[in-house]
């Protein structure tokens, strides 16, 4: 996966015990949960979107292609929401996973 963001990385090193609670937290939901990881990242990468965060959305792009996502699948996600989160917002969004696509794809 492509390296956190910045900020990511500095909550991290900065507190770490909250870090792996954190972690934890998540981890936890994902073992209880009855999705799949790519339906799970998929969803998160929408909310991404929705909170319009750049570098979520680029984060959540990436572990979705990971989990087995393919692009198109990456980019639909993000079209569900354009009657919800508006045409800049979405038009934002999927340039943000588009870029992520590409570097996801050049590695």
């Amino acid at each position: 996966m492509a390296e956190l963001p910045k900020p990511y990385r500095r909550f991290q090193e900065q507190f770490p015990e909250v870090y792996r609670a954190f972690e934890g937290l998540g981890e936890t939901i994902a073992r209880v949960s009855c999705l799949d990881q790519k339906t799970r990242e998929l969803i998160r990468l929408g909310m991404a979107a929705a909170s319009r965060s750049e570098s979520a959305v680029q984060s959540h792009t990436h572990r979705a292609l990971e989990a087995g996502a393919t692009p198109q699948e990456v980019e639909h996600a993000i079209l569900l929401g354009i009657t919800t989160l508006g045409f800049p917002t979405t038009m934002a969004a999927l340039a943000w996973a588009r870029e992520a696509i590409e570097d996801h794809f050049e590695k």
